[in-house]
């Protein structure tokens, strides 16, 4: 028996990168879960078997899209109509634009804002209710270094962070005596494919090495001068949902090699 045996996860943007390594982590530990995110079916389907198949839990798929309130109720719902409660609830899908505040598209700006740090708020607002009722219940925000400090181009991103941050304390304090923790993990540069694939581009842009992609450019901010992995920051997912963290919340965990101690 797992420690969280019987209990359900929702993720979102759990399709590939940090969010997958979430949710294989809370089903290693025994909990259903219910992904989300983008992707080819077939690409979809083979993660979401892959996680029922390793670890004998069950796993359904959410298409919800996170810019659409109705849809993200839809998803929470979803987990609790099939597993008959959501007590972890992950909001992880987020999107980047880089551009000068004074050109940034305004819809790109809206999309950010929505996809980012509205659409936790509208999971948050689905999700708790049920955890009120059970007496139990874990939320975990993935937030980032730029939830603590800024970096130039990313006005839109660094704000959605910045509110991220403020949302998962309210929350905390609003749940703090109903069992419920709400927190945030702050992760720096993760190796992701999405980072991996940014290496060749950034090369030939600045005439540079992997190596001085990887050191100058990527890991710049990173006094530890080494990726996080994404199965760091989904150990401290799983952490945060057992019982040695419940007195946690309202907390913004760094776990960025550094970066937010300068």
């Amino acid at each position: 028996m797992g420690t969280l045996s019987g209990k359900t996860a929702v993720v979102t943007g759990s399709t590939s990168g940090i969010g997958l390594a979430y949710a294989r982590a809370f089903a290693s530990a025994g909990a259903n879960v219910v992904i989300n995110g983008f992707g080819t079916p077939a690409d979809i389907e083979k993660e979401r078997s892959a996680i029922e198949k390793d670890f004998g839990v069950k796993a359904v798929y959410s298409p919800a899209d996170m810019s659409k309130p109705a849809e993200i109720a839809g998803m929470v719902e979803l987990g609790e109509k099939t597993f008959g409660s959501v007590d972890i609830l992950v909001n992880n899908a987020g999107i980047q634009f880089v551009s000068p505040v004074e050109e940034f598209p305004l819809e790109k700006w809206d999309a950010i804002i929505a996809i980012n740090l509205s659409s936790a708020f509208h999971s948050i607002r689905a999700a708790v209710p049920g955890m009120k009722k059970r007496g139990w219940g874990r939320i975990i925000n993935t937030a980032s270094a730029h939830s603590l400090v800024a970096s130039p181009f990313k006005s839109a991103y660094v704000a959605a962070k910045h509110g991220i941050a403020g949302l998962t304390k309210t929350v905390a304090l609003e749940l703090a005596t109903h069992k419920i923790t709400a927190n945030c993990i702050s992760p720096g540069y993760v190796w992701t494919p999405l980072v991996e694939k940014q290496i060749p581009d950034t090369m030939k842009t600045r005439g540079l090495t992997k190596e001085q992609v990887i050191n100058d450019v990527m890991l710049d901010a990173q006094p530890t001068k080494e990726f996080v992995t994404v199965e760091q920051v989904a150990a401290l997912a799983l952490f945060l949902c057992g019982d040695d963290a419940a007195q946690i919340t309202g907390a913004n965990l760094s776990i960025d090699g550094g970066w937010t101690a300068a």
